[in-house]
């Protein structure tokens, strides 16, 4: 009989490198992701951590290593390029188009998929109503208070149709209540398959969504593994979570 095949992950970040002339952003940063999973990346301010991002999705170039997705070379490729194969990233400070209604804002994400006017809002309709939105689809973008900005942000791309999205930040600045709301939808997209791949400081958040957590720390991966053996780690209490700000 022949020899199983052995699973390939979904996301394969190989020992990807990033430098800005002598400074070296991210180094040998690997990460292995398969549908469905939620890993937290976190470490302090300027350790790497949206640098990073930025390499896996496409917005700066790796010097060095590879990112495969579905079995393919994404490396380097530009932004739209990924996420037309279904990998896509939100961003810390979110900028809706202000001038638009949250239902055409998040039609231009299902527009990475489509031309089609109509398809596009069908699309955008169901992904407001699967995240909990759609009393928000007439308001405009421009009345939204920070929570609901951020909601929006996670909305247009989920139109886009990912397989694995990166969460910059989603919760940075929202009350406990709000933080409660994104936790529910990050927990349902996953449960619809969507690997999720988090950059985040609020440590309520990563305990109680992360799977994995991986902790950079000047670039460099110090730590990584199961959230309640990482939490333990003396160089990770010491580069991260000693920082009393650290824990949100």
């Amino acid at each position: 009989m022949p020899e199983e095949e052995a699973q390939v992950a979904l996301l394969e970040v190989q020992n990807i490198t990033k430098k800005f002339g002598g400074l070296v952003a991210v180094s040998d940063f690997s990460l292995s992701m398969d549908q469905g999973d939620i890993v937290a990346l976190i470490g302090p301010n300027g350790a790497g951590k949206t640098t990073a991002f930025n390499v896996i999705a496409g917005y700066y170039k790796a010097d060095e290593g590879n990112v495969l997705f579905n079995s393919r070379d994404i490396t380097n490729k530009r932004p739209d390029q990924i996420c037309a194969q279904g990998l896509v990233r939100t961003f810390q400070v979110v900028r809706p188009f202000r001038g638009l209604t949250v239902l055409e804002n998040v039609m231009i994400g299902a527009f990475a998929r489509t031309n089609n006017n109509q398809v596009a809002q069908e699309k955008a309709e169901e992904v407001l109503d699967f995240l909990g939105m759609k009393s928000l689809a007439d308001n405009m973008a421009s009345g939204l208070p920070v929570a609901g900005r951020k909601r929006l942000e996670i909305a247009r791309a989920l139109a886009t149709d990912p397989k694995v999205m990166l969460l910059d930040e989603t919760m940075a600045g929202l009350r406990p209540v709000e933080t409660d709301e994104v936790i529910g939808m990050v927990r349902k997209m996953s449960e619809k398959g969507i690997a999720i791949f988090l950059v985040e400081h609020v440590m309520k958040v990563v305990m109680s969504l992360a799977e994995r957590i991986v902790v950079i720390h000047h670039g460099e991966t110090i730590a990584q593994g199961l959230p309640a053996e990482v939490v333990k780690n003396q160089h990770v209490i010491d580069a991260y979570l000693g920082d009393t700000n650290a824990t949100g």
